[in-house]
């Protein structure tokens, strides 16, 4: 066995000459343990907090989404609708016609956003997920789904007697005001068949409609839409597809992934995660750095049996790794301990909801491997730097 670790081993696990020392390492490898639950469990909350994020875009958002290079519509035709149905990575496509619009339920308004879809758009989007009451659309173009908080703002219920109607104004193109307000929109009359629900800013955004309807209310041709939503085949091969998808619509689309669709809420998170991170870690240097104290501490302690292993051969870099393995594998058991606790608080947290943010919901917790790794790996690299510091203020003068 290696001379240095062997002692190493020694001294870690056998108490010092006085009970001061013994204090000392005591909290510097309790400052460790906690540096590393505590590194861990922001990792792990805030894990969890970007999938709970991120799932209610997952039923909202496709797989891939297809805009228009320029303007609010591009033209889809039947030969590129034939060639999209012939791509083996595309195993559902919908069109999508989508624009802002005026709302007008008895005596309440509000500004929304029609989203024109047809029928594959139950196959690329969970529509069962997010309905909450009534049903989805049906074939009929007089027919909208509201979201929650367009529902609540209009006070507007499922109406199956098609007795309250809705009222929905699309402004005519032009330029200029026209001297009749009235002839300035388009409206159309719609009965509220079921209510939405996907979270507070996109339930006050949308009403869904078929396209048939938007595009009677925007006067467009069959042949534009605003987006066409795609849901991949399984194992399908992104980047393969978009040079397929690039081959059919040339430079009048652009493709964009979930991630790119919410890039910002990405930024956002990552940033959090990584803010958190770097405070966090902080705080574990300075606890860590208790480990160079009780590592110095340590060496004045040990001093004498430092010059008799001088004595007896023993060269200073061996007396220096003594106490370099010393406080390492005070920081590696530090860290695998911190680790543990961690773990159990955060599978207690998800078994009983330690933690609530409101008192029906659990604040969300993920465990991941890349915690683990990150955690012990940032622990480890700090305890070693620390004890590196420390163990080299022994040299040939203090063991002379």
């Amino acid at each position: 066995m290696n001379f240095s670790y062997y002692i190493a081993k020694r001294y870690l696990f056998s108490p010092g000459s006085s009970n001061a020392i013994n204090i000392i390492t005591i909290i510097a490898a309790t400052g460790v343990v906690i540096g590393a639950m505590a590194l861990f469990l922001v990792l792990s909350g805030f894990a969890g907090l970007k999938d709970f994020s991120l799932q209610f875009s997952s039923y909202f958002d496709p797989d891939l989404k297809i805009f228009p290079a320029s303007g609010k519509t591009f033209t889809f035709d039947a030969t590129q609708k034939e060639k999209l149905k012939g791509l083996e990575e595309v195993a559902y496509f919908s069109e999508i016609v989508e624009e802002r619009v005026f709302l007008e339920f008895r005596d309440k308004q509000k500004a929304a956003f029609i989203k024109g879809v047809d029928q594959n758009y139950s196959n690329v989007i969970q529509t069962d997920s997010i309905i909450v009451y009534g049903e989805w659309l049906t074939n009929n173009d007089f027919q909208v789904v509201a979201g929650n908080g367009i529902s609540r703002e209009l006070s507007m219920t499922v109406e199956p007697t098609y007795t309250n109607l809705l009222s929905i104004y699309a402004p005519k193109p032009g330029k200029g005001i026209p001297n009749d307000p009235s002839k300035a929109f388009r409206v159309e009359k719609v009965v509220n068949v079921g209510i939405y629900s996907v979270n507070e800013e996109l339930d006050k955004k949308y009403i869904f409609a078929t396209t048939g309807l938007a595009r009677a209310l925007l006067d467009l041709p069959k042949d534009k839409v605003t987006h066409i939503e795609l849901k991949l085949a399984t194992g399908a091969d992104e980047a393969s597809l978009r040079e397929k998808l690039s081959s059919i619509f040339g430079h009048d689309a652009i493709v964009k992934n979930r991630v790119q669709l919410n890039d910002t809420l990405y930024k956002m998170l990552n940033t959090e995660n990584l803010v958190s991170y770097l405070v966090i870690t902080l705080i574990a240097i300075i606890a860590l750095f208790n480990v160079a104290g009780a590592i110095i501490m340590m060496i004045i302690d040990k001093k004498g049996n430092a010059k008799t292993l001088y004595n007896i051969g023993a060269t200073v870099p061996m007396i220096r790794k003594i106490f370099l393995f010393q406080g390492s594998l005070m920081t590696v058991l530090g860290a695998i301990l911190g680790l543990l606790l961690g773990y159990i608080l955060i599978v207690l947290q998800q078994q009983f909801g330690l933690l609530m943010i409101t008192p029906s919901l659990a604040y969300p917790t993920k465990i991941t491997v890349m915690s683990f790794v990150v955690v012990f790996l940032t622990i480890t690299v700090i305890g070693f730097i620390a004890s590196l510091l420390a163990s080299s203020r022994i040299n040939y003068e203090l063991v002379s």
